[in-house]
C-alpha cells in the first residue's frame, strides 16, 4: 500500500509517500481501506519529532480515518467486510489501509460524507470527553472555547450550543469570528484587539463562564481562572503557549474552581471505547438532525500531506483539512 513516511524529524517536507506492506488486523481488530483521514496537530508534533507514537503504534502519522471495513481479525462480530466505519487511531491513519480496535470504530454518521467523516473522531471524542465528561457542561451553563475555528473549536461550539448551552469563544480574526458565529457562538472575541477576561465579565454581567476549553496553556491559564464562575471548571487539552504558569490559587479555593485535563492518543482501547459509545448514544442522533456537522475546510491527495501540514500550520483555516485516499 501507499501510506506518508516521515522521513525524518522537521518540516512538512519530510513527510513523502512510501510503499508499506498493507497491514493485519488482529484480534478485536478490523483492517479499513481508508477513504480519508483527518489531519491534527498532534500530527505535527509528530512530524517534528516531539510527539513519538505509543509503544506498539503505527510510525505512520494520522490520527483518524472514514472508510470501509475490508478484513475482520480474530473475535469480530460487530463489523462484516462492506461496513462503513469511521475510527480513532494511534497512529497509521495517512495510507491506503489502516488497523484499528473494533471498540474505536462507529458507523459513518448519515448524511456525511467519507470525507467529513473522516474529520469526526479525534476532535468529537476529545470534545466530547473534555467539555461534557470531564468539564460537566449542562444546558444553561456557559462555555469558553479558546480557538473556535479549529476543528477542536468548530467542534466544541455546535456540540455545546445543540446541548443547550452558551459559547463564547477566542479567534484570531474577523473572518473566523464570523464563521464562529454562524455555528452558534454568541460572542466570538478576537484575542489580538480586546481582552477576552474582559469581554465574558460584560457579558455574563460579573459572573463568569461555567466551563474553558482550553488548548493555549502558558500565560493564558491565571486569564482563565479569572473567567470562572463560582464552581466553574479549566479543561486543559493542550499547551501552545508552554506547559508552564504562574498563578495565585486563591481563586481557586475562593470560587471552588477545578482544573483538570487530558490525552487522548496514548489511552487505553477500553477507554476510547467507552468515549464511543457515549458519542454512539448521545452525539450521533444530532448528526441525524443536522444539528452538529464537522466544518471540512479543505482536502488534499493523501500523496500532498505536506501541503495540508502547511496549510494547518499557517492557522487561517476554519474547522477541519482532510487527506483523501481514493
Amino acid at each position: 500500500m501507499t501510506a506518508i513516511e516521515i522521513t525524518a524529524p522537521g518540516p512538512p517536507e519530510v513527510l513523502r509517500p512510501a510503499r508499506r506492506p498493507t497491514p493485519r488486523p488482529g484480534a478485536g481488530e478490523v483492517l479499513i481501506r481508508v477513504a480519508a483521514a483527518g489531519v491534527n496537530r498532534p500530527d505535527l508534533m509528530q512530524r517534528e519529532g516531539k510527539y513519538p507514537p505509543p509503544p506498539g503504534a503505527s510510525d505512520i502519522p494520522g490520527l483518524e480515518v472514514a472508510g470501509t471495513v475490508v478484513v475482520v481479525g480474530p473475535g469480530v462480530v460487530d463489523w462484516s467486510a462492506g461496513d462503513e466505519v469511521c475510527a480513532l487511531v494511534a497512529g497509521g491513519g495517512y495510507a491506503e489501509y489502516c488497523v484499528a480496535p473494533v471498540p474505536q470504530c462507529l458507523p459513518v454518521p448519515a448524511g456525511l460524507s467519507m470525507a467529513e467523516a473522516a474529520g469526526v473522531p479525534e476532535t468529537f471524542f476529545t470534545v466530547w470527553h473534555n467539555v461534557f465528561e470531564r468539564g460537566r457542561l449542562n444546558a444553561g451553563e456557559s462555555l469558553l472555547v479558546h480557538g473556535g475555528a479549529s476543528g477542536i473549536g468548530t467542534t466544541a461550539i455546535q456540540l455545546a450550543r445543540a446541548r443547550g448551552a452558551r459559547v463564547f469563544t477566542t479567534v484570531g480574526s474577523a473572518e473566523k469570528a464570523a464563521a464562529c458565529v454562524r455555528l452558534g457562538a454568541e460572542r466570538a472575541i478576537d484575542y489580538r484587539r480586546e481582552d477576552f477576561v474582559a469581554v465574558v465579565r460584560d457579558a455574563t454581567e460579573g459572573r463568569g463562564v461555567d466551563v474553558i476549553l482550553d488548548m493555549v496553556g502558558g500565560d493564558y491559564t491565571p486569564r482563565n481562572l479569572e473567567c470562572l464562575a463560582v464552581e466553574g471548571r479549566l479543561v486543559q487539552i493542550a499547551f501552545l503557549h508552554g506547559p508552564k504558569a504562574e498563578l495565585s490559587l486563591l481563586p481557586v479555593l475562593q470560587r471552588r474552581l477545578t482544573i483538570t485535563g487530558s490525552t487522548l492518543r496514548p489511552r487505553p482501547v477500553a477507554e476510547k471505547g467507552a468515549i464511543a459509545r457515549a458519542l454512539l448514544q448521545e452525539v450521533w442522533p444530532l448528526f441525524a438532525r443536522g444539528a452538529v456537522r464537522p466544518i471540512v475546510h479543505a482536502t488534499f491527495p493523501l500523496a500532498d500531506a505536506a501541503r495540508a501540514h502547511r496549510v494547518l500550520e499557517d492557522g487561517s483555516h476554519v474547522g477541519k483539512l482532510v487527506l483523501l485516499a481514493l
